[in-house]
């Protein structure tokens, strides 16, 4: 049977048909009654496209076809589209643009189903655009590309009617905006170029004329923008709207926002607004380096309440009365608390309003660097440090506090340490006084003791705090080896003194260097150093015992008149007074040479005993001061309504002898700095040499420039470096 031969339909006829078709659905989308598409009604228009594209030449039409379909839209929108909104303006025109375009996507979407045969063959085949593109080019050619201004300009109206305060339509806004996103088939170029821009630009202009008034006026406006961006902006706009507001209203007047005089950043800390320092933190980190400002400023803040501390202190010091002056009293006391409470304060700032941010730890650290180094009254920040803790490690100090207590402020103190450059003058001072407290029994707890060590380890490094351990572990030591002296007495009843003895035997190199002159000391007192000695022996031959009278205490039986009392003094004091049992009056040249002390010891000693508050010694003349013409006799009057008495010794003040100590040490430091240096750089200029020793002894102290020159010079005449002969400026290192 043949097969049926089928009818060639030529291009007019067959595109009469589709014309049908195409006004049919350009009725339905302009509104006009018409019944909609059955399946048979498309089936049709699809199989005439699908027949005029597969007939034998010359009646293939697919390109004419192409060419139709591009024309059909072509038409409508010159016919149709345009007109309709060339008569609207503003918001109307907006309506109209939204509604023209959603029709144009129904009808590219139909039209491309009925030539969809075109799609799959012709077009794949000669790589032309899909009739997809084709349909959507049209209407950016031909309507977008006359109105994107006018489209342009009249949301930009809305947005600015909305930024003052009028309700608008957010989704006629959306959908405008959706058609400049969608009319870049994939590329955002239109809504940036035809869009995004001006209304930037916009944005700017209308912030930066708002953020004067806002200025002068003293308020902040809600931000709206991220607002704006989640109804109707491209997402993409979101980061560049913002960066537009915040220069405007944030770099452009930072200076003048910072500065202001009722909410700038200075009024803010004055006034501890820490809500509104939180939120000037969080909307300056936004703009490049626009913490920084507010971290100076914060600097100065802390600089001047710290600095006004400090005036403080001197002038509560200066109004003291002057013989008060070189014991570090209360008020020195209550200005390290007070320092402690600004730095708890001011650190509970950059934790939580500066979000911890480092720029601000910096900022701190540097202005707690400038009045923490500065002296109160004749003392080094250092000694009040030391000071501070002596009293509260030291039973009955002044500070009475719970151990829980006591560890935060011990904690705090050494956070503020790491403020003072000269660590290594601290660390003598609080020697000094770790050893008064140990030696005397005076330490409240041993817990607290190897705790504040510990930090100060943690803190400063294990060479900062070897010597204090030790002493502390001397201590122990010396604990039990005067129990096996006590053993050893029990033992050897016939070594017996007769006199209750107990000696505290420690390392000389953990301790601070103590002045022991040769004392002569009572009969009584040798046979006890003797018997001690010879105890010493057993436990160990290779050690010498050097004694530290004037750290020893003495409990005598003074018989006088009225009644027999206790004293309780020390050694040098026991001495003097064990010289009366030979004699009722010495002179006080006697006295001196007999106890074998010098003039300045002496005149303490009994200046202790004769004039001040217990007169075991009446003195002639009767006067306040000690002199060398002075004679003394026993006071056998002497009473007291206690039985036991503590006769005080008054300390000497050691401060001088502290600072001497520690500039000693440091010349030692920086000897062996400048020989570590030169040792592994061989040649080095001076320049260099001294910055490099600067830094390595940096975390102790701050050595001076001219000291280190002067140790330079030192080690050149000691043949350790010697100078380049061509140039004065190096140095050569001598092995």
């Amino acid at each position: 049977m043949a097969m049926h031969e089928r009818k060639t339909i030529d291009l007019d006829q067959g595109w009469e048909f589709m014309q049908k078709g195409i006004t049919k659905l350009k009725n339905i989308l302009e509104g006009l009654p018409e019944p909609q598409f059955s399946s048979e009604d498309y089936m049709m228009l699809y199989t005439t496209i699908y027949n005029m594209c597969t007939q034998k030449p010359p009646h293939d039409y697919s390109q004419q076809l192409y060419d139709k379909y591009k024309e059909s839209f072509e038409e409508y929108i010159s016919f149709t589209v345009l007109p309709s909104l060339r008569e609207k303006h503003d918001e109307f025109m907006l309506r109209e643009l939204v509604k023209r375009w959603l029709n144009h996507k129904i009808m590219v979407r139909w039209l491309s189903r009925f030539f969809n045969y075109l799609d799959r063959y012709f077009i794949a085949r000669r790589s032309l655009p899909a009739l997809n593109e084709v349909g959507l080019t049209c209407f950016r050619d031909l309507v977008y590309n006359e109105i994107k201004v006018k489209v342009r300009d009249a949301v930009i109206s809305l947005i600015d009617q909305e930024r003052e305060g009028e309700q608008i339509d957010r989704a006629l806004l959306k959908n405008v905006l959706d058609i400049f996103v969608e009319i870049g088939l994939l590329s955002m170029e239109c809504y940036e170029n035809d869009f995004e821009a001006a209304m930037l630009e916009d944005t700017a202009a209308y912030y930066s004329r708002k953020a004067s008034n806002w200025i002068l006026e003293d308020s902040c406006p809600d931000y709206m923008e991220k607002d704006r961006v989640s109804h109707y902006l491209h997402s993409s706009s979101e980061p560049k709207l913002l960066e537009k507001v915040q220069h405007e209203l944030l770099s452009v007047n930072a200076t003048q926002l910072l500065e202001k005089e009722h909410s700038g950043c200075h009024a803010l800390l004055r006034d501890d607004k820490v809500d509104d320092l939180s939120r000037m933190c969080r909307l300056f980190c936004r703009i490049p380096r626009g913490l920084d400002p507010v971290s100076q400023i914060f600097k100065q803040h802390v600089t001047a309440e710290g600095t006004a501390l400090v005036k403080q202190a001197e002038d509560a010091a200066s109004n003291k009365k002057a013989e008060k002056k070189d014991i570090v009293g209360l008020q020195e006391q209550v200005f390290v608390r007070k320092v402690i409470e600004l730095h708890d304060k001011y650190l509970a700032y950059v934790n939580d309003c500066f979000q911890n941010h480092s720029l601000f730890h910096k900022a701190l650290k540097e202005a707690f660097e400038v009045f923490c180094n500065k002296g109160v009254a004749g003392s080094s920040s250092a000694e009040l440090l030391a000071t501070f803790c002596d009293n509260i490690l030291k039973k009955g100090g002044s500070e009475r506090l719970s151990d829980e207590a006591i560890e935060e402020t011990l904690e705090k103190v050494v956070k503020l340490l790491a403020y003072i450059s000269d660590k290594d003058l601290f660390a003598e001072f609080y020697r000094k006084k770790l050893a008064r407290r140990l030696l005397f029994d005076k330490s409240a707890n041993d817990d607290h003791e190897r705790s504040i060590l510990t930090k100060l380890k943690q803190q400063c490094g294990g060479q900062f705090t070897s010597k204090m351990e030790g002493m502390v572990t001397d201590l122990t030591l010396a604990r039990e080896n005067q129990a096996s002296f006590e053993e050893y007495l029990s033992n050897n009843t016939q070594v017996n003194p007769g006199i209750d003895l107990t000696v505290t035997v420690l390392t000389t190199g953990f301790w601070p260097s103590y002045k022991s002159f040769d004392l002569n000391l009572p009969a009584e007192m040798v046979k006890c150093v003797e018997v001690f000695k010879e105890f010493y022996q057993t436990k160990t031959k290779h050690r010498k015992l050097t004694w530290i009278y004037s750290l020893g205490t003495c409990n005598i039986n003074g018989k006088f008149e009225p009644k027999t009392m206790e004293l309780v003094v020390t050694t040098y004091q026991a001495s003097a007074l064990l010289l009366f049992n030979a004699s009722d009056r010495f002179s006080y040249s006697e006295i001196m040479n007999q106890l074998n002390l010098t003039d300045d010891d002496v005149v303490r000693l009994l200046h202790s005993l004769s004039c001040a508050k217990y007169k075991i010694l009446n003195k002639e003349p009767n006067t306040k001061a000690i002199s060398p013409t002075d004679y003394f006799e026993f006071n056998s009057k002497f009473t007291d309504k206690m039985r036991r008495i503590k006769i005080p010794l008054p300390p000497v003040d050691e401060k001088k002898k502290v600072i001497e100590d520690v500039d000693k040490d440091r010349r030692y430091a920086i000897d062996a700095s400048i020989v570590r240096i030169m040792k592994s750089r061989k040649v080095l200029g001076h320049q260099q040499l001294v910055m490099e020793c600067v830094e390595q002894l940096g975390r102790m102290f701050k050595p001076d420039f001219k000291a280190i020159k002067k140790r330079i010079e030192d080690l050149i005449t000691r043949d350790y470096l010697e100078r380049d002969k061509d140039n004065p400026n190096l140095f050569r290192y001598l092995a």
